[in-house]
């Protein structure tokens, strides 16, 4: 095991050693099945999203312009930590340069925060402006507002990390250089810290509230306002109808937040007894959305659904049928 020797002067290390799931390293072959399955499953439809919207003119719309932000998205999110997830479970390639770990930590969070914004601008725009506001659908959610609400996502979740990063760098590391984990989680690094990290909670906190419950409390507000919006429309049918143009976007809300709130409860517990019950679910937070949003999509898209089939029937015809 290579460990890093550091001195008075020198307490930054060079490297850090991603020690997988501890406890469970004679399953790391085992465990890697379930993570490259989902991976291939996950660049495989989120690229088939991102090519369908690209080239289908059906799909040219806000609903489908906010999907594709999803999945690049999704597609950054899990690239971030499961290629080297597997170079440990299969190669025991588990040093990560200091300066490595920073960037793979950048990216975790600010691409876990960019898929809740997302989430929520998929709430607030395209569901609930269609359902409240459906004559106004098109002169409300155009393409440069499309724009505009997709890169004020990425940069609030950019200019929240940025100082994290920093947070961890500035502190000094005299406790090892083992990470007890698959990536490099912002706590896990900090926890080798000799250095006070209170700053570290805190802010971590601050921003998981800003994002996170920011996000949340948009969510539950635009659902408040499209169960009013359907509960008073006089038919049946029509009720269904417009509460089931929300099914898949539920789905991917409870795909997102579930793993993200059981990893919370566990950090709140404590996880110090079982570890690799943490990391296990850490690692499924970042896998299970982009593994199972272009699933869902696809399944409850009449559109996407649509064109997929075309697409494998080998129809040279390029004009989808509405919903």
């Amino acid at each position: 095991m290579i460990m890093i020797m550091l001195n008075q002067t020198d307490v930054t290390p060079s490297c850090f050693i991603l020690n997988g799931i501890p406890g469970l390293e004679d399953m790391h072959m085992w465990i890697s099945f379930p993570f490259c399955s989902m991976y291939v499953v996950a660049m495989v439809g989120n690229c088939g999203l991102l090519y369908l919207i690209r080239y289908e003119d059906s799909l040219h719309r806000p609903m489908y312009y906010f999907l594709a932000m999803l999945s690049l998205t999704d597609l950054v999110m899990c690239s971030s930590t499961t290629p080297k997830a597997l170079c440990i479970f299969w190669f025991q390639l588990k040093e990560i340069s200091f300066e490595e770990c920073l960037v793979q930590m950048f990216f975790i969070h600010t691409f876990t925060g960019m898929e809740s914004g997302v989430l929520m601008l998929m709430a607030l725009d395209y569901r609930y402006v269609a359902i409240c506001y459906p004559l106004r659908y098109s002169t409300i959610l155009t393409n440069p507002i499309i724009a505009k609400a997709g890169l004020i996502t990425f940069l609030r979740g950019v200019l929240l990390v940025i100082p994290l990063t920093f947070i961890i760098k500035r502190l000094p590391y005299c406790r090892g250089n083992i990470i007890h984990h698959t990536y490099c989680d912002h706590m896990a690094v900090a926890k080798l810290s000799c250095g006070n990290i209170k700053i570290n909670v805190i802010y971590g906190l601050m921003v998981a509230l800003l994002i996170g419950g920011f996000d949340i409390l948009c969510i539950s507000v635009s659902y408040t306002m499209i169960l009013w919006a359907v509960v008073s429309l006089s038919s049946a049918e029509a009720r269904w109808k417009a509460f089931s143009t929300c099914t898949a976007h539920i789905c991917a809300i409870v795909f997102s937040y579930s793993p993200a709130f059981f990893v919370s409860f566990l950090t709140a517990l404590g996880s110090q007894d079982s570890p690799s019950c943490h990391i296990i679910v850490a690692n499924i937070y970042l896998l299970l959305p982009p593994t199972m949003n272009p699933i869902v999509y696809g399944v409850k898209t009449k559109q996407i659904r649509d064109c997929v089939i075309r697409i494998l029937l080998g129809s040279k015809d390029t004009k989808s049928h509405s919903i």
